[in-house]
């Protein structure tokens, strides 16, 4: 078993090396369609423009752990398996034409490349940045109406009662808060669920890069929930607020820079879960630091 160094430098001429480049070429390849399409979503969908920043991230993550890479003997059993399951998945996808499966798909079989050429040891070092290209694949449409509907209902009922809280005469009737004349809808693009599905890659990431025990990684994997639906109904809120003393500041506020002002308040939010983290675990005298690395 060969471990890699830092100062490590591709001969492209070595038959392992070919290997390597041909067989992630097929991959492009096989899944060229499968790419454009998520290319596109990324272009054309705010929600998921955060995508285009997964393969970077992913890439970052093996570059930092490439003292980890270890080339050991090929697993061709669970290399098989892997690539079974890709292609199973490829399959179903193009039988019951669901984008999503075939999307998914492109994980397993990137993994048995990994298991089949670089065996396990190999695989240990490369499975977070092939786990985290999962971020980079859409929600499925109806996963994505199942989840909206309860989300705009709880962002307007918190909305509402936050209004309230401020002394503000809201009323919620069904999905629309009613303020004075004025009537706030807070519709499907409102619900959160954008500003979910961006922040809780964005926590993952963080977490993957604290170097803190798993039990606070997972803290901040989860805490990706709260703070952005918190965020959510602050930025409703706001709106609501707004449209009493500045209609069409309101009505752009809530339309064009809704986004802008939700990152800033989610990330805030993040830095301080982060400063408690740090001052309720604290480091045993004498310990050795932890590496800024999570996942070892």
């Amino acid at each position: 078993m060969t471990k890699i160094p830092r100062d490590f430098k591709v001969d492209f001429r070595s038959p392992n090396a070919l290997a390597w480049i041909v067989s992630l070429g097929v991959l492009v390849w096989a899944f060229w369609p499968t790419l454009q399409g998520l290319a596109h979503k990324w272009a054309t969908d705010p929600g998921y423009s955060h995508g285009v920043l997964v393969p970077i991230f992913s890439a970052y993550l093996l570059w930092l752990r490439r003292d980890r890479w270890q080339i050991g003997s090929p697993a061709w059993g669970w290399g098989l398996v892997a690539l079974a399951v890709g292609l199973s998945l490829r399959l179903l996808g193009g039988t019951f034409i669901f984008f999503w499966f075939d999307a998914v798909a492109l994980l397993p079989c990137l993994a048995a490349i990994v298991l089949c050429l670089g065996g396990r040891s190999a695989f240990r070092a490369a499975w977070p940045a092939i786990a985290f290209l999962f971020f980079m694949i859409p929600l499925p449409y109806k996963l994505e109406t199942m989840l909206g509907a309860p989300l705009q209902t709880l962002a307007s009922r918190g909305s509402t009662f936050l209004l309230q809280v401020l002394g503000q005469p809201a009323v919620r009737e069904g999905n629309t808060i009613m303020i004075h004349d004025i009537k706030l809808g807070v519709v499907e693009a409102c619900s959160g669920l954008r500003m979910l599905v961006t922040f809780f890659t964005f926590s993952t990431g963080v977490a993957m890069l604290s170097g803190k025990p798993a039990l606070d990684r997972i803290c901040i994997v989860l805490s990706a929930v709260p703070i952005a639906l918190i965020t959510n109904i602050l930025r409703i809120t706001a709106t609501g607020v707004m449209y009493q003393t500045h209609p069409q500041f309101a009505q752009r506020f809530f339309h064009d820079w809704a986004g802008w002002f939700m990152m800033p308040v989610c990330l805030a939010m993040l830095g301080a879960e982060l400063w408690i983290l740090n001052r309720l675990v604290l480091e045993a005298p004498g310990t050795t630091p932890r590496r800024k690395l999570a996942l070892t």
